[in-house]
């Protein structure tokens, strides 16, 4: 069984090209995705078959949007899921038994870890971050919060290995951390077909406006017209004017796109930054200083890529048109290799007995 965290899309995105290597390595392993995102959106990005179960089993933090976290609703969420943590353990672990899993890999979700290691299932976990760090970065000061972290880290450190994406926070604490190269689902540049599925010029340019998959809405109808740029938005926001085009339409991939476009504007978060940078994408990106990951994919991406932060201020303002032609103008470095997810499936095979 493989748990998804809902909580943006950069989990599926660094857990769908692990589960497809996987599934060519083993092809005799069945695959249940547990998460609370739709079928059809994990069915975009996970190629090999699976069984869905639309739960979650983490929430990560309360939002008020794709970037502010709401402290003191995710304090009180902590505090109510630890409150009775052994019968929640116990309760989860009934669970597992009862639909037979025989092996877990969870991004990045502790409670099943917790459930697992009670209950002699092997089990892993992947990803870029852990919610034990990002807790004890935000709530470690509480007088409160010493016992909860101890018991998320008591589950991350019970597995049978914890594959470390790059580029990622350091996780010192994790003991059975294995550290494993970038993850990325790289898409076809196909500018001919998807200038003709979103009606635009494949001679000017194209800024992707992306947010991770959380509500975080640009005010683009706001911003001056710049002659011979494009923006393509979520279809949720519901903009009209020449230069906007909406990017859900059918049959088109979202990686496909990303290695269409000309940059790509978005928030501090694993999936877009390693694939456009994996594609050779320039990257703006909001600043976003209170999130720990910030500085290590930061920095990642300052060796990496061709990328620019931009303050709050001028995101919202569109005051970027010069960020994006200097970065359309540098040379673009080397583009990093993506094996991280090869990585992960032979680990997955030998780690959790899967052969």
């Amino acid at each position: 069984m493989v748990d998804i965290s809902a909580h943006g899309l950069g989990h599926l995105a660094q857990t769908a090209p692990v589960l497809d290597a996987l599934s060519s390595l083993a092809p005799n392993v069945r695959l249940t995705v547990r998460s609370a995102l739709p079928r059809e959106q994990l069915a975009r990005r996970i190629g090999a078959e699976f069984e869905h179960i639309r739960e979650a089993r983490d929430f990560g933090f309360a939002m008020h949007n794709a970037v502010d976290i709401d402290l003191a609703a995710s304090a009180q969420r902590y505090r109510e899921f630890h409150a009775d943590w052994p019968q929640r353990v116990a309760a989860e672990a009934t669970w597992l038994r009862r639909h037979q899993v025989d092996a877990l890999l969870s991004n990045v979700a502790y409670l099943p870890l917790a459930a697992a290691a009670e209950v002699r299932i092997p089990a892993a976990g992947l990803c870029s971050l852990n919610w034990a760090d990002l807790f004890a970065h935000y709530f470690g000061n509480e007088p409160w919060a010493g016992k909860i972290h101890a018991q998320m880290l008591a589950a991350y450190n019970g597995v049978q290995g914890f594959l470390r994406v790059t580029p990622g926070l350091p996780m010192a604490d994790l003991q059975q951390r294995h550290d494993i190269a970038p993850i990325a689902q790289l898409g076809r540049r196909d500018r001919a077909r998807v200038a003709q599925l979103l009606d635009l010029d494949p001679n000017q340019r194209w800024a992707l406006l992306a947010m991770g998959g959380m509500e975080f809405r640009l005010p683009v109808t706001e911003w001056p017209l710049t002659p011979g740029l494009n923006f393509l938005v979520p279809a949720a926001w519901k903009f009209e004017r020449d230069d906007i085009r909406s990017f859900d339409v059918p049959g088109l991939n979202f990686s496909d796109l990303l290695a269409s476009v000309d940059a790509v504007v978005t928030k501090p978060g694993y999936g877009t930054f390693v694939e456009a940078a994996c594609s050779g994408i320039p990257i703006l990106y909001l600043q976003r200083d209170d999130w720990p990951e910030t500085r290590y994919l930061a920095a990642w991406l300052g060796t990496h890529a061709r990328a620019e932060m931009l303050t709050r201020e001028r995101l919202l303002a569109g005051d970027f048109i010069a960020a994006l032609n200097r970065l359309r103008q540098a040379p673009p470095p080397a583009v990093p290799l993506a094996g991280g997810a090869g990585e992960a499936a032979r680990w997955l095979v030998t780690g959790l007995r899967l052969a």
